[in-house]
């Protein structure tokens, strides 16, 4: 059973629910296995808690 992690910042229930459904058929159509069998996960993280370059993102 495939389990997918993404780490991300906050987005929009519909916009998770599209990718969570992109990523299913993907492993659906790359290993040949049924859709109940993918886990993806969505950890997010608010901008105050990540940063890159130095910088907090949401300094940016």
């Amino acid at each position: 059973m495939p389990i997918v992690t993404v780490l991300q910042g906050p987005r929009d229930i519909e916009l998770k629910r599209e990718l969570v459904a992109r990523i299913t058929d993907a492993f659906v159509d790359a290993y040949k296995i049924p859709a109940d069998t993918v886990q993806v996960w969505i950890q997010e993280t608010p901008a105050d808690s990540w940063g890159a370059a130095g910088k907090l993102t949401a300094d940016r």
